[in-house]
């Protein structure tokens, strides 16, 4: 498979700016930045061997409630 084209890359970009518009594209942006770069530093603190982070923390315990719900 090849790498995707300037061609490809342009209507990407294009298909993006139809549905988020010029106005929202940079939350859309900022947001996504975000994300990443959560996500970045949830894969080195599984590496590094750190504790669970929040949200981690708090699905499990919304979890257990639930369960005891039941």
């Amino acid at each position: 498979m090849r790498p995707p084209g300037p061609l490809e890359i342009g209507l990407v970009v294009l298909i993006i700016l139809i549905v988020f518009g010029v106005g929202k594209l940079p939350q859309v942006t900022e947001a996504v930045g975000k994300g990443a770069g959560k996500l970045a530093s949830v894969f080195r603190r599984k590496k590094a061997g750190g504790a669970e982070d929040d949200d981690t923390k708090t699905v499990k315990k919304k979890k257990k409630v639930i369960k005891k719900l039941d």
